[in-house]
């Protein structure tokens, strides 16, 4: 994959990498000889398989620095994502734009190909509070999903308060699906179901970056129910540079009532209830 090593050589060169992992490569790079502090995790194009269909795509990194003086080893990437310095994404759509963290909020650029560089655009992004009724997920997986998350989407398509039914906007390109989100505001779920108990995405590059990004920009990022009870992502600690989690976010008010139907809940558990949740997010 040309993405692969374009994003490789440019880290490389860079010389202020020691650790560079990538959805492509089977195992962790180590840079050798002069080498810097960051270790960079990345998914070099996300959403691939839907190029011949001109779907948009981009590149979603976290960034982690080294906290020893030891030579680079992966246990310096392995870390929880609470730990991360900086993260982000690069969409190739309409526009090519850029969107980063470093710990103090979301800011948004935009590719200007007349100079060859990135343009700061806007205020630091916001995730709407009441922002548009939107939900994405593959529902083809609605019937491996637990009860709880069937429970929600049920209730996104038919409100029995009588409000106006939730939209369905499903891409299939993560980063295509959430800088939605984090525009419009709404929800965002890949959740863990029978058949991937762990989840599909990829925790290092995808779910910490876009969970990190999430909370900067005022949202909620949740594994769900995930390892006997439900987690926040950023406090999820990888044993390996390809595990992957299960991803629920958006705005506040989509996602603190979908975890709240984890009250009591538990792997046995056959009817989700309607409680409050008490469980760290």
């Amino acid at each position: 994959l040309l993405a692969n090593l374009f994003m490789i050589n440019a880290l490389r060169k860079s010389h202020v990498c020691a650790v560079l992992v990538s959805e492509e490569e089977p195992e962790p790079l180590i840079m050798k000889g002069h080498h810097g502090k960051f270790c960079v995790a990345f998914d070099p194009l996300d959403g691939s398989s839907n190029i011949d269909c001109n779907v948009s795509t981009g590149t979603i990194f976290s960034i982690f620095e080294k906290k020893t003086f030891a030579p680079p080893a992966a246990s310096d990437i392995l870390r929880p994502g609470k730990e991360m310095v900086a993260a982000g994404y690069c969409m190739y759509g309409s526009a090519t734009e850029l969107v980063m963290t470093f710990g103090q909020g979301v800011e948004r650029f935009i590719l200007d190909p007349s100079l060859g560089e990135f343009i700061h655009i806007g205020e630091s992004i916001k995730m709407p509070l009441n922002g548009k009724k939107v939900y994405s997920v593959n529902e083809g997986n609605y019937l491996k999903w637990d009860p709880v998350i069937q429970d929600a989407v049920q209730k996104f398509k038919d409100p029995k308060d009588g409000s106006k039914p939730y939209s369905m906007r499903y891409v299939g390109s993560m980063v295509s699906d959430v800088h939605r989100t984090m525009i419009y505001g709404g929800i965002f779920m890949y959740p863990a179901d029978k058949k991937s108990r762990n989840g599909k995405l990829r925790l290092l590059y995808e779910g910490f970056p876009m969970a990190l990004l999430a909370e900067q920009a005022g949202g909620v990022a949740s594994a769900g129910y995930f390892k006997g009870q439900v987690r926040r992502i950023l406090d999820l600690v990888p044993r390996t540079i390809h595990e992957r989690c299960p991803v629920i976010l958006g705005c506040k008010r989509d996602v603190k009532p979908v975890l709240a139907g984890y009250e009591g809940y538990s792997d046995a558990t056959t009817k989700p209830n309607s409680g409050g949740l008490k469980s760290k997010l």
